[in-house]
């Protein structure tokens, strides 16, 4: 009988496509692999091979908008995963976050084997404490961890995100017409994101240079969208109010970049291969969490004083770590990306896309 792991990663999309290839790693081990994870993540859970299955809790410790803390909730949630007679616990997390009272759950439900990065003392929560450097990428952090039980990735896997895709039509038939590009306008927090009125003007500067403009977000975002879209015109779709994450991967699949934060969709394009021009806010480090093995020029001031803040909002003026970049900038950084006169960046076509 194969051992039955639990992988832990319970927040957003992004973060949960990054632990793709710990996941591939522990498949590769002969291992089942369920995940847990929240509601915002379990979307991208859904598309990651290798998984086996998903399961879906709000972790109050870890989500950014937390419930109060309850006895049956937890009871609860103690009471799921005993049932499902887990081998291990691999407990994910970003630098910030505690993996211990996940532990601590994991043991009342009685899973023999718990692993996690922890600075702080484990007791006997832990068999496995893991250090790891600060500035190691997600996905080389989640494979050091998982490396600890002997799991690593087999011969040929480069260690690059994958999706499983659906290859389906999007709802506005854009497959049919691939090359344009993506803007994402939105972020999971609003200090990742450029302001909006810059990104209307950043898609009339596409527009006017000839380029096929896709504005995406999901359902929170319709008005976001909108308004960068800046209603019905010649060469500009607006897809806000998005609600399927397959079809989000078909979209930005058939660009031939995307202009984006540090936030999921720059992950997704990194799992299909699409070019990423990043506006990346230094609130986290760009060594940790940039598009992995994918073209990709991050701007941004890497090296303002108040780098690392990890501010939701940003608290200074015309917010400077991104106010520094330039529409000049950014159109300089697609062509370099994606030439308008050259084929576009050729990715792979497997239906695992990398």
């Amino acid at each position: 009988m194969s051992c039955r792991v639990l992988a832990v990663r319970a927040d957003s999309v992004g973060d949960v496509l990054l632990m793709g290839p710990a996941v591939r790693a522990i498949a590769a081990g002969g291992a089942s692999v369920t995940m847990l994870c929240s509601p915002r993540g379990a979307p991208a859970a859904r598309i990651l091979p290798e998984l086996d299955d998903v399961v879906v809790a709000r972790l109050p410790w870890i989500d950014p908008d937390p419930e109060p803390v309850d006895r049956a909730s937890v009871d609860a949630l103690v009471d799921e995963i005993e049932r499902r007679h887990f081998d291990q616990a691999i407990v994910f997390t970003s630098f910030h976050q505690n993996a211990l009272p996940f532990a601590l759950v994991a043991r009342m439900a009685g899973i023999p084997v718990v692993a996690a990065i922890s600075s702080d003392y484990p007791g006997s929560l832990l068999d496995v404490r893991h250090q790891v450097r600060d500035d190691v990428h997600e996905v080389e952090r989640a494979l050091s961890l998982v490396s600890t039980l002997g799991y690593v990735l087999p011969q040929g896997d480069d260690g690059r995100l994958r999706v499983c895709r659906e290859r389906r039509p999007t709802h506005v038939e854009l497959a049919v017409d691939p090359g344009y590009v993506v803007v994402h306008p939105g972020a999971s927090v609003p200090a990742r994101a450029w302001e909006p009125e810059r990104l209307v003007a950043l898609v009339d500067a596409l527009v006017a240079a000839g380029r096929r403009v896709v504005v995406t977000g999901g359902p929170s975002e319709r008005a976001l969208t909108a308004r960068v879209a800046s209603g019905p015109r010649a060469g500009v779709r607006d897809l806000g109010g998005m609600q399927d994450l397959c079809e989000l991967v078909e979209v930005v699949a058939n660009a031939a970049a995307i202009i984006v934060g540090n936030t999921g969709p720059a992950h997704v394009a990194a799992a299909v291969g699409t070019p990423v021009v990043s506006l990346f806010a230094p609130t986290v480090p760009a060594s940790r969490w940039r598009p992995l093995r994918v073209p990709h020029v991050v701007l941004g001031d890497q090296e303002i004083e108040c780098a690392g803040c990890r501010a939701r909002t940003c608290p200074r003026p015309g917010h400077p770590c991104l106010g520094s970049v330039t529409i000049e900038d950014v159109l300089e950084a697609l062509d370099r990306l994606a030439p308008m006169e050259a084929p576009t960046y050729q990715r792979d076509s497997r239906v695992l896309a990398s």
